[in-house]
């Protein structure tokens, strides 16, 4: 029987070195356990939080990720790849992937992908989340007050750490709060914002200029 705290991640690649190299990055993330295999065993596979997938492992990765989606839709994959411009990766986002990460991402990059990834979020570059949102008509009325302008000390110092990547958990520790008070925060937030998720709230946070506007209140 799985540990209740384990997380287990398929890893698909093709470069042995590069398999290793992965496996080991994600099992120093806590509770996570790191399986190489490929990938028509990682749709097999009935006990997978997140894939993570080398895009050279398969030859349409638009028509993978919809068969991973339609066959193994609890769980999230993450796509790394080479080469691949802003659009290429929206595509990729749009087929069903919840992160992409470049070939050349460094433990860190890769860490926090995972963990995002895992708390419900989409990992991707600041511009490609951008253009996501802004097809989904993520926008102000004319004339309204930005939603950064009416927030509150607190929730700015929410948005802050947000920004910079933060869980739940660190945010809390931060703040020196409880976890159940920052998810309030991010709901008052969310709907001030008139957002889906703290990812649109982060990537709008980013479009307004709060990023710049809010330092991070010590």
């Amino acid at each position: 029987m799985n540990n209740p705290q384990q997380t287990n991640v398929g890893v698909v690649a093709l470069d042995p070195l590069r398999l290793a190299g992965l496996q080991s990055i994600l099992e120093s993330c806590p509770g996570v356990i790191a399986r190489a295999m490929r990938f028509e065993e990682a749709i097999a596979a009935d006990d997978l939080a997140v894939v993570l997938l080398d895009s050279a492992c398969v030859g349409n990765l638009p028509d993978a990720l919809m068969r991973f989606r339609r066959e193994r839709h609890a769980a999230r994959i993450i796509v790394l790849g080479d080469g691949l411009g802003p659009r290429q990766v929206q595509a990729i986002i749009a087929s069903g992937a919840k992160g992409f990460l470049p070939g050349s991402a460094d433990e860190d990059e890769i860490r926090n992908a995972m963990r995002v990834v895992l708390e419900g979020s989409v990992w991707a570059d600041p511009q490609v989340l951008a253009r996501l949102i802004e097809a989904g008509g993520v926008t102000s009325p004319p004339g309204e007050a930005t939603f950064s302008d009416r927030m509150t000390r607190r929730e700015r110092e929410v948005l802050r750490l947000l920004m910079d990547g933060q869980t739940n958990r660190e945010i809390a520790e931060t703040m020196g709060i409880e976890q159940v008070t920052v998810k309030a925060h991010l709901g008052r937030m969310l709907r001030k914002a008139r957002v889906k998720n703290r990812i649109e709230l982060t990537v709008k946070a980013m479009a307004s200029g709060a990023d710049e506007r809010f330092p991070l209140i010590k």
